[in-house]
């Protein structure tokens, strides 16, 4: 039997139930912004993959191709085309790498960020309203929760990349 508390939301009565409903949160979360993200790819022109790359460039940029390559989960020559196609398109510029002067940096252009941020703008003001509705305690458990999630999610990717 489910319990019932004040704001009158039913809450799952045993662990099991509670991580059922939490796999499918993650479930469903996934999707969504998956979906999400083909949608503002679809506007910007960019192929999911191109999106997936220009976040992660935006992130831990700027990176050589083979470091995003593994990151992005790609073939490294799959990341030419990639690069060439967020350069063309104005989202990325390479430049020599001062580590060695052989190799090259992809980095991410600033001034075309907004444009970007504005087509998650909705997404973004949601989970900001979202956030204000828990106490900074739970805020430090959920954001534990993601983050140990999004790990486990990198370490089981690795794992089906291994021969």
């Amino acid at each position: 039997m489910e319990s019932v508390p004040p704001d009158g939301v039913a809450e799952p009565a045993t662990r099991a139930q509670s991580t059922t409903a939490i796999k499918k949160g993650l479930r469903d979360l996934g999707l969504g912004l998956s979906l999400l993200n083909r949608k503002v790819g679809a506007r910007l022109a960019l192929k999911d993959v191109d999106l997936d790359c220009l976040d992660l460039i935006s992130a831990y940029g700027p990176l050589g191709p083979n470091a995003l390559a593994r990151r992005a989960g790609v073939h490294p020559a799959t990341v030419t085309g990639i690069v060439d196609r967020l350069e063309n398109a104005g989202w990325v510029v390479r430049e020599p790498d001062p580590a060695d002067r052989r190799g090259t940096l992809v980095r991410a252009l600033r001034d075309r960020t907004g444009e970007l941020l504005e087509h998650f703008g909705g997404m973004t003001a949601s989970v900001e309203e979202i956030c204000a509705s828990y106490p900074p305690e739970e805020l430090a458990v959920l954001a534990d929760f993601l983050r140990r999630t999004a790990e486990a999610g990198h370490l089981a990717a690795a794992e089906l990349t291994r021969p």
